[in-house]
């Protein structure tokens, strides 16, 4: 019988034998981590998504059975030194300025003369991070970017970037989010454990820290987030009929519905959210689809969630990563007013992140990872299976006092209202499907 590290280095060998077969069958190498990233096909094919996932699961518990637990908690209790060094590099440009010196790498002080930084910093914070396979130092003092590091630049070159800094998120979604996290939720984390000790003393964590009794989005306004097939495949728009209403509850300028809409123009749309969010929507829409809204198809309604649902017995009301900005009392206030707009045959699907139990789960019953895990790994596949999702729980707890939910609580908050929790719809966004009852 073997042991669990055997077992563990048995399931890593197994499984690159497998990937590596897989890339050499498309006559392709797996790609080096020295490279920038450059996509293929099948680093996105999800006949291999297992495979990795098996892979990062099993890499990560060995080395927590295998190094000290003193080194462990020594590389854990100053994390934030991650979240402030990746901040710093991409304010700083300096992805995007070694993007530019080619894979022969730029020295430090070439660095510093175009952003300004000392260089011995800019070398001690470049050195932090390539030793946890962050950027590359080619020779002493000079690096250049590696498959990791090369995804934090902002798809501009630097010129750019200082013509138009408020600009220099655009079309970079990933290191705005990390300037994001090295901000607001680095400073609110500071009082994270202040407020989990002292709830009532504030809405969240980031009230404390920035002094303030707004909402994050009210403090600062974030990019609408864009879904395509998942939107379209999880609200089901084939199956409804001609004229039938779909409400988007939040939904910001209508971003989600201008999609459903160029695909199912047969029905009637609603996009609801603050005064704000409408009045830029009116021009959203003049701009991309002149016709929608004085057709009649599209209507923009500015409206709160928190008060009374304005339209009764739609076929559809749906929400996009809304209920997890929201602790328990609250997200039963927006479904309740929901419901109570509801008819017997109105639909409410909630697209939001599902959490998993490190534990196996016997009560789940939908959603449970259909492929089985091989003993001893966690259940939910550590780091490879839920690292993201349990890290934007904490993130919701800090910024929100919001939360994750897994299936059990999804099926327990909406039953609390009246909606039945009926099916999920895996993927990268899950979608919850509940009835009224």
């Amino acid at each position: 019988m073997s042991t669990p590290l055997s077992a563990l280095s048995n399931i890593i060998s197994s499984h690159v034998q497998t990937l590596e077969a897989a890339y050499a069958k498309a006559g392709a190498e797996f790609p080096s981590l020295d490279d920038p990233f450059h996509p293929t096909p099948l680093d996105f094919d999800p006949a291999l998504h297992q495979t990795k996932a098996l892979i990062v699961a099993a890499a990560a518990q060995i080395l927590a059975t295998v190094r000290s637990p003193i080194e462990m908690l020594q590389e854990y209790s100053p994390g934030m030194y991650w979240t402030a060094t990746l901040g710093f590099v991409v304010d700083t440009n300096i992805p995007d300025i070694l993007n530019e010196g080619g894979p022969q790498g730029v020295h430090v002080k070439d660095i510093s003369a175009q952003n300004g930084v000392d260089p011995s910093y800019i070398a001690r914070i470049l050195r932090f991070l390539a030793t946890r396979h962050v950027f590359r130092e080619v020779t002493p003092d000079v690096f250049a970017n590696n498959r990791i590091s090369s995804l934090l630049s902002k798809s501009k070159s630097v010129k750019e970037i200082k013509a138009d800094p408020v600009a220099r998120f655009d079309e970079a979604p990933l290191a705005g989010f990390i300037s994001s996290s090295a901000d607001e939720a680095l400073k609110s984390s500071v009082h994270f454990s202040e407020f989990l000790q002292n709830p009532i003393k504030a809405a969240a964590a980031f009230n404390i820290a920035l002094k303030t009794e707004a909402k994050m989005w009210e403090w600062y306004e974030e990019p609408g987030n864009e879904w395509r097939e998942i939107f379209v495949n999880g609200i089901g728009c084939k199956d409804l009929k001609d004229g039938d209403v779909v409400v988007d509850v939040g939904g910001s300028v209508g971003s989600c519905v201008l999609h459903l809409f160029k695909e199912y123009p047969n029905l009637h749309y609603v996009v609801q959210d603050l005064p704000k969010q409408i009045t830029a929507a009116a021009e959203f829409w003049q701009e991309n689809a002149p016709e929608a809204v004085p057709s009649g198809k599209v209507t923009l309604q500015a409206h709160n969630f928190f008060t009374p649902q304005p339209v009764k017995g739609a076929a559809v009301y749906f929400l996009r990563v809304v209920i997890h900005d929201w602790p328990d009392r609250d997200a039963k206030t927006i479904l309740q007013h929901l419901r109570d707009a509801a008819d017997t045959y109105s639909k409410l699907i909630i697209f939001d992140t599902l959490a998993f139990h490190v534990c196996e789960d016997p009560a789940t019953e939908s959603a449970a990872p259909k492929a089985p895990v091989p003993r001893p790994l966690l259940a939910n596949l550590g780091i490879a299976g839920a690292g993201f999702e349990t890290g934007l729980d904490i993130q919701m707890i800090n910024l929100f006092n919001g939360k994750e939910r897994t299936e059990a609580e999804f099926r327990e908050l909406g039953l609390s209202v009246g909606w039945k929790l009926e099916s999920i719809t895996r993927g990268p966004l899950p979608a919850f499907v509940f009835s009224a009852v």
